[in-house]
Formats: structure tokens, sequence, C-alpha cells
């Protein structure tokens, strides 16, 4: 096959790369459809130019775009190089060599200096790209705001220093481009799957005290019970009317 094309390991099936931009994901409308779940529908693009040709990852999925094991977000491919979409893998062949002694990449500067509130606001923005969810935009500024309780205009004016510390050019997807370039990175780490978030240790329950027992009370014997009367005064003399002594009977 002449010209560089892209090899589905799992399949054998043999793909050319398109003139300028060669699409790969797990969607119906992609140039390489792979059918592996860890794949997003739009996952990664390969860019050719003139002789040269570059993987770069578009999506924000958990599990990436990876050449040669290695975790990228923008590479130029060589030869034989072996590419990871999620769990998917694919050889690119057909590009010409180059003798240069050097490696041709388009290497990404270092991680630069970041204040605790840029981090913040970069942990708030790949928030949503570090779900379960296989593919999802990054936290629009708004979003960054109600999460951080911060203004709208405070968040913008973070993002736009952020953009020139990660060298981010102007253009659609800015906010993408930036999230992707912090994930590659390492400066923010996936969440914990669902359901396995570590608990906190229980409580011991304090002993549970049994309420007193009401005690039985003592039958009382038949007429040993007096009829209740009315109240005297101490030392009145008075007998209450029916509680005095028994009439005497006539003889």
């Amino acid at each position: 096959m002449e010209g560089p094309y892209i090899r589905i390991e799992d399949s054998g099936e043999v793909i050319p790369l398109g003139e300028s931009v060669t699409t790969i994901g797990r969607g119906v409308g992609v140039d390489v459809r792979l059918g592996d779940q860890s794949v997003s529908r739009l996952h990664a693009e390969i860019i050719r130019r003139g002789p040269y040709a570059y993987v770069t990852d578009l999506g924000l999925s958990r599990n990436g775009t990876r050449v040669n094991g290695r975790l990228v977000a923008r590479r130029v491919l060589e030869d034989g190089d072996v590419l990871t979409f999620g769990n998917a893998r694919c050889r690119i062949s057909g590009i010409p060599a180059e003798d240069l002694s050097a490696e041709v990449e388009l290497r990404r500067s270092p991680s630069p200096e970041l204040t605790r509130r840029e981090l913040d606001v970069l942990t708030s923005l790949c928030r949503p790209a570090l779900s379960d969810e296989a593919f999802v935009a990054p936290a629009t500024a708004r979003e960054i705001a109600a999460d951080l309780v911060v203004t709208e205009a405070a968040v913008k004016q973070h993002l736009l220093r952020l953009y020139q510390k990660f060298r981010i050019p102007e253009g659609t997807n800015r906010r993408v481009r930036l999230a992707n370039e912090v994930v590659s990175l390492g400066l923010v780490r996936p969440l914990p799957p669902a359901g396995r978030e570590k608990l906190p240790p229980s409580q011991p329950h304090p002993p549970q005290t049994q309420p007193p027992q009401p005690q039985p009370s003592q039958p009382s014997r038949p007429g040993s019970e007096r009829p209740a009367g009315p109240s005297v005064p101490a030392g009145s003399g008075r007998v209450p009317a029916g509680g005095g002594l028994p009439e005497r009977r006539a003889s």
C-alpha cells in the first residue's frame, strides 16, 4: 500500500491515512472506527503535514492516547509506532524515514509554576474529564465559578493567565486544549471509581442500657382498701361525714 496507513491489531484491518486529517474513535462518523468501549466517540486525530504525521488526542476520557506506551497529547509519528486508544491497539506504517540525529517531536514545555488558586481552577476545569463518562467536555467558566464560589470574571482572568503559562494559542476549543495539556502532564489525578471510595472507619456503638423494668404491684386483700373521704384539718375535732364510727343500735 502506498503512503502511510494504520493497522488495527485486533481485526487486522488496514486503513490508509487521509490527505490531511484522519479521525479515530468509536463513533459512526469517524475514519478509523474502533469498537472497544474504552474508546471515546471522537478520540483522536492523525494530522498529515507534508511527509510528516502526528497524532493529537481530542477527548478527555480517562484512558487517553498512548504512543509506544507513553501517554501523549500530541506527538510526531514514526514508521512502526504503536498507538493505543483506550485499550485498542493500532500500528502506523508507511511513514518515510528521515535521518535526523535528534528525535522529531512536538515537545511539551515543562509544567509551569502554579499558585494554589490556579491549581484549584485547573482541578475544577478537568473534574468532568476525570469522571466515569467516556467523553465529556471540560467545565465552563460559570461552572468553575460555582464550584469555587468565586465570580465568573475572576475565573476568566485565571484562565487567561493559564493559557499564557501553558502556551495554549488562541482558537477554538481553547479550554479543551488546556485541560488536555493538564491531564497529559499529570497535574490532576483521576477520581476513584464509583463505589470504591474509602469509607471512614465505623464508630463503636455505645453499650445499650436496658430500661428499668416496672416492679409488680402487691395484690391487695379484700376489704383492706378504705374509701377515700374528704380531708379534715388536723386538730379540728370534726369527723367527716360517712367516715366516723358505726352507730350504736338501740337495745
